[in-house]
């Protein structure tokens, strides 16, 4: 075996052995790069600097354009992105209650998203101001008037008449067409609402919902039939749970139930969403330990898929639209210590786990699934503020480079096998524990003459040390036409791709100089372990061995050389 340069120092453990097996003949079919989801609740931040910035990089380096998610796209304000707020200020009323449609702010919002090469998946709400039934609010008229009481409960409630929304789509889907042409829109998503399970996010009934869907999908086809349109995203279902029941509730309606606009039976579904989360820690300041686990993400969409397929929809395109560790974006480490896990090498091992798991359970369903990291930037906090986001005042994290890596991988998938890995299929208790930490990943080709690898080591209790792996590599069957190839081996962890590690060695600073930023920045990027290294083939076979600290993730390339 031929050991790697540039090996981390594990000596403080005692190593455990994994051996990987990567069979280049063995091909799977197409990999699937359903990564490319992301998004934020405060639709403002998008079209700011820090949010054109990040969705510019994204544009530079993906594969494959990312779909852009945002809440807030109706919502009624002063058009400035606040934690957990935004407002666009679309739909408005004169004094004599007709409608008054401004897009300036929409505008920029999606101008900014495809400027950058991306794509919107336009989340369609909430309510706007003047558009509310105040029945559902719970309180008297007269304090109506306060723009407080509209944030505090109306921006969640059904419309006051449900004409005007469906005219409200139909508006704002007309003015994207003229705008950006129907080719162009077509390829965009159409979800409606969010979470409406959550009596936070929605005040009417699940009976109110399906009638707001009903309305959706009129509104849309009268103006784009091909369009893509789907909903419920409600919260991780469980068995016998109220996000488990209102998700079920929704797919019956758009099977069986009576279409509230055309009396007829069904409702037309293009593609399903519900989100997923590994945890939940709220504010403390005196926060018991914890951590997400990759179990709980399974275990919902398990539960999902099951209800997908009970109502005759399996094998119908499910996007998880929020598939996160933890389910608070704008809290930080300062809110709750646990949360400081988002500014390391933690957060992208779990994302790497927690989505080849997810793509795992969805072969072995025969289903579509495509994850969204619910993560953008958080404009003005302190430096790494433990937010959930790739980027802390311009400086990349460690979970941005796992989108890098992602970026680099071939489209054809062949044969990955681990003796380190874990099946979370067969064991939904997300309070299971394993022992040791898992190594797994996945790899595909490009053409004909680059293999590509990904390795993780993973495990979801981030308070104990544990110890890493030496890893055994052997990529058999290579189909190069030379023996001779180099190898480039990406990695991140500690002290690979992590300007977190560079901050902490500058004694924390909340608002950097200049010259410490740049010194971060240079680091912050997607690191290699050692210089590209030529190697040869052994008829047809590569072995290698190198060191994977808990928590790191290896990007392998091996390309022929001429």
């Amino acid at each position: 075996m031929k050991p790697m340069k540039g090996d981390v120092n594990m000596s403080k453990y005692d190593k455990l052995e994994a051996y990987i097996k990567v069979d280049a003949s063995d091909w799977q079919g197409e990999l699937p790069h359903n990564w490319n989801y992301i998004g934020t609740d405060e639709c403002n931040f998008i079209h700011e600097p820090e949010g054109k910035a990040l969705l510019s990089e994204f544009g530079r380096f993906a594969e494959k354009p990312y779909y852009v998610r945002a809440h807030h796209l109706f919502c009624t304000g002063n058009c400035r992105g606040f934690l957990k707020w935004g407002s666009t200020n679309v739909y408005t009323e004169d004094a004599e209650g007709n409608p008054v449609y401004d897009f300036r702010t929409f505008d920029k919002i999606f101008d900014t998203i495809l400027h950058a090469g991306c794509k919107p998946f336009v989340e369609l709400g909430f309510m706007p101001f003047d558009l509310v039934d105040k029945s559902y609010a719970k309180y008297e008229g007269d304090q109506w008037s306060s723009y407080n009481e509209y944030k505090r409960v109306g921006w969640a409630c059904p419309p006051k008449d449900y004409n005007r929304w469906r005219q409200l789509i139909s508006t704002v889907v007309q003015h994207l067409v003229e705008r950006y042409g129907a080719d162009e829109v077509v390829k965009w998503y159409f979800e409606l609402w969010n979470e409406p399970d959550l009596t936070y996010y929605w005040k009417g009934s699940v009976d109110d919902f399906c009638k707001l869907y009903d309305y959706t999908v009129a509104g849309i086809e009268d103006v784009l039939p091909e369009a893509r349109i789907g909903g419920p995203a409600t919260t991780g279902p469980t068995p016998g749970s109220r996000s488990a029941n209102f998700l079920d509730a929704f797919l019956k309606h758009c099977r069986n139930g009576k279409n509230y606009v055309t009396g007829g039976t069904g409702t037309r579904l293009d593609f399903i969403t519900f989100h997923v989360k590994g945890g939940g820690f709220p504010f403390s300041t005196r926060p018991v330990k914890g951590h997400p686990t990759v179990h709980s993400m399974i275990r919902q969409v398990a539960c999902g898929l099951d209800i997908i397929e009970k109502n005759g929809y399996a094998g119908l395109e499910v996007v998880l639209s929020e598939t996160d560790p933890d389910g608070w974006a704008a809290g930080g480490m300062y809110d709750n210590i646990n949360l400081f896990f988002r500014n390391t090498p933690y957060y992208a091992s779990f994302v790497a786990a927690s989505f080849h798991h997810i793509q795992q359970l969805a072969e072995d369903r025969r289903a579509d699934v495509r994850p969204l990291t619910w993560a953008f930037v958080f404009p003005g906090e302190r430096c790494f503020e433990g937010t959930r986001a790739f980027r802390t005042q311009g400086i990349d994290k460690a979970i941005f480079n796992l989108f890098r890596m992602y970026a680099l991988m071939g489209d054809r998938k062949i044969g990955f096998r681990s003796s380190a890995a874990v099946n979370f299929r067969d064991c939904f208790d997300s309070c299971r524990s394993y022992e040791w930490p898992e190594v797994n990943g996945f790899a595909a080709m490009s053409g004909a003459h680059s293999i590509d690898i990904l390795v993780y080591c993973h495990h979801d209790n981030m308070w104990e040390e544990k110890p890493g792996y030496r890893v055994t590599l052997e990529i058999i069957n290579i189909p190069f036409l030379t023996n001779k190839v180099k190898m480039l081996h990406y990695r991140i962890d500690e002290n690979h791709s992590n300007a977190f590690a560079v901050w902490k060695s500058m004694g924390c600073p909340h608002y950097p100089s200049t010259e410490q930023i740049e010194r971060m920045k240079s680091r912050a990027g997607l690191e290699m372990v050692c210089p590209p290294e030529e190697m040869e083939l052994s008829n047809g076979t590569l072995s290698l061995s190198f060191d994977l600290p808990v928590n790191g993730i290896s990007l392998i390339r091996v390309q022929q050389m001429e």
